[in-house]
């Protein structure tokens, strides 16, 4: 029975679709409004091209409702095995940084717990939808049709994303306990990108033997 949840049937019907649509949509749209602040003060004191490298998080769950919406599509009839390079590139792209988000933030927010840093509801909100994001990424493994180039654009960017985020002073403000970890969070973070995009690729393999 537990594994009707986990099948194919179950992922791609449209009540589970939808839900999970509406789930990123929103999270998406709140992740953007709570990196409100740290925009507009990248806007006002950096180069306007560095406000893409701002907001980690809900870019990813963005790019995996984009996802979310082409299942749905597929689901009405109109699927098509051969994808495009956007899709593809949308799928790997959502692959690598929901997995990688969602361990980076609840990472963070543990890290800091123990150090200190006094835990509120919201943190218990953000450790459980980005454990979602990680989860729901690696769910889907079966469904993913992107190639080794989007895997591999996708990765350039996961990897210069990191540089922009450490190298350029752009990356998510920090609870001050974790001020003095910085240098070992930009390490713990260049690792956890290279697993993730090793992961992708991992994946696209199973998925090409599983056909």
């Amino acid at each position: 029975m537990l594994g009707y949840y986990f099948s194919k049937s179950f992922l791609s019907g449209p009540k589970m679709l939808w839900g999970l649509f509406w789930v990123n949509f929103l999270g998406t749209i709140y992740g953007y409004i709570w990196y409100g602040e740290q925009l507009v003060d990248t806007y006002e004191t950096k180069p306007l091209w560095f406000l893409p490298f701002v907001p980690d998080s809900p870019t990813a769950s963005l790019f995996f409702t984009a996802f979310l919406a082409w299942m749905i599509w597929d689901s009405r009839g109109r699927n098509n095995r051969a994808i495009g390079p956007v899709r593809s590139f949308v799928e790997a792209f959502a692959v690598i940084t929901s997995v990688k988000y969602g361990i980076w933030a609840v990472t963070m927010i543990v890290v800091s717990a123990v150090q200190g840093d006094v835990m509120t509801w919201k943190d218990g909100m953000l450790v459980f939808s980005h454990l979602g994001m990680a989860a729901e990424a690696l769910l889907y493994v079966m469904f993913y049709r992107y190639g080794v180039w989007a895997a591999a654009v996708a990765s350039v960017w996961t990897l210069l994303n990191d540089y922009m985020d450490y190298g350029q002073g752009v990356y998510p403000w920090l609870p001050r306990v974790l001020a003095d970890d910085l240098p070992d969070i930009a390490t713990f973070t260049v690792i956890l990108s290279l697993v993730t995009i090793g992961l992708a690729f991992i994946m696209m393999k199973l998925r090409r033997l599983s056909v």
